[in-house]
């Protein structure tokens, strides 16, 4: 099947690991040319060599996206590089330090770097045939899991935030869907983590997967891809469920 997504501008934070590294992999593939950010200067020159020899274009960029300022500079600058954009995969989460202090971190890198993502993206969504934003939520915004802490509240609170801009901007054909993984196992990542030093949370929480596993990036970053690519172009404000049938509220 044919994707459409050849030719696209996509610029996705987080790029480098986990499921932002995957995303980045996968619209690669189909031909989209890439502007990614990480905090890591080693791995986004990595990710740019890597990703460059498939034939299309990359920026990338050293950046803490919780400076705005230098944020929404870089958006403009990878714009002009690539000769636009067509979408905006938000992809980054706060630090969980303590206190206050992760709560304002959640804050800044859940909420305010989608925000400041979109209204930098806006000036070349205006001048795109396939204008999207994809953000990247958690199953534990949808119903309690571990405990009431930040990184839960604010995921929750960035649902919010892409269901009510796809109704604000729906009108000038700029589409926005997030989408809500559940336990995603990524080699040295926090599941391969807790599976090594927290055996018995770990096999509870497969247990209770009715697929009986955990997922991969590369299953959220298909889903990722569908809805940037015109193949999804009647598809804006939904979240989509990404995690086995781990939650168990019936989805409607």
């Amino acid at each position: 099947m044919d994707s459409k997504l050849k030719g696209h501008n996509v610029l996705v934070t987080g790029g480098t690991k986990g499921i932002g590294r995957a995303i980045v992999e996968i619209l690669s593939d189909e031909g989209c040319n890439i502007a990614l950010c990480a905090r890591n200067a080693d791995d986004v020159n990595a990710a740019v060599e890597a990703i460059s020899a498939k034939g299309v274009k990359v920026v990338g960029k050293q950046l803490d996206v919780g400076d705005g300022d230098a944020f929404k500079a870089w958006i403009a600058a990878a714009g002009e590089e690539l000769g636009g954009l067509d979408a905006y995969v938000s992809n980054v989460s706060g630090s969980n330090a303590p206190g206050d202090a992760g709560w304002q971190s959640h804050f800044d890198y859940n909420i305010m770097s989608a925000v400041r993502g979109v209204e930098a993206c806006m000036p070349f969504f205006e001048k795109s045939d396939n204008p999207s934003v994809v953000m990247i939520s958690t199953t534990a915004a949808l119903e309690h899991f571990i405990n009431a802490g930040p990184y839960n509240a604010m995921k929750a609170g960035l649902l919010n935030y892409s269901g009510a801009l796809a109704q604000e901007i729906g009108a000038k054909g700029i589409r926005v869907n997030a989408i809500s993984p559940g336990p995603i196992f990524i080699d040295g990542g926090s599941w391969d983590k807790i599976k090594q030093g927290m055996t018995a949370f770990y096999d509870s929480t497969v247990a209770q997967i009715p697929l009986g596993r955990m997922g991969t990036a590369e299953e959220v970053a298909a889903q990722a891809a569908l809805l940037i690519s015109p193949l999804g172009g009647f598809t804006t404000g939904t979240n989509v469920v990404i995690d086995g049938g781990l939650t168990k509220r019936i989805q409607y």
